[in-house]
């Protein structure tokens, strides 16, 4: 599979942790993109903000709360 390549501005605490981020990391964000673009490309697209809605839900719905949430944060 051809691989394509874009540039996304980021805040600068952002962009370092994804360059810091172990390859698994990279993965998924790389995976949760391809995701968006998928929604937007379907019939009935999908806001970022529903996609991001949609994806707190499904990580609360996992056990994720707002102080586990917290505490993976902080070394961000």
């Amino acid at each position: 599979m051809a691989i394509g390549r874009i540039a996304i501005p980021l805040d600068p605490q952002t962009a370092k942790a994804y360059r810091g981020a172990p390859y698994s990391e990279k993965k998924k964000m790389q995976v949760l993109v391809r995701r968006w673009r998928c929604d937007l490309a379907a019939e009935k697209p999908a806001t970022l903000k529903h996609f991001l809605d949609e994806v707190s839900e499904k990580a609360m719905l996992r056990g994720l709360t707002p102080k586990i949430l917290d505490a993976l944060l902080i070394g961000v």
